[in-house]
């Protein structure tokens, strides 16, 4: 679980817990799927202004995370 800021919560991506800040920055930068957040994971604090690395570090935890759970329950991981 991310454990860089307070007020980790749900947002507009199903099933993934992020910090209240990452939530407002991939809303604005239309990124609402976990496809897509995932294309950009290993470099996200170069490319979206406002996700710093200890957020972005909480970002790659959290689908990795997100990750595990989907292979243990055998589902494809996308």
């Amino acid at each position: 679980m991310p454990t860089s800021s307070s007020n980790v919560c749900e947002g507009g991506i199903p099933g993934l817990l992020l910090p209240q800040q990452a939530w407002f920055v991939l809303e604005r930068e239309n990124i609402r799927t976990i496809q897509r957040l995932k294309a950009i994971a290993d470099k996200i604090e170069h490319v979206l202004p406002g996700i710093g690395p200890k957020t972005a570090d909480a970002i790659r935890a959290e689908l990795a995370r997100v990750d595990g759970l989907a292979s243990a329950a055998g589902e494809a991981v996308p």
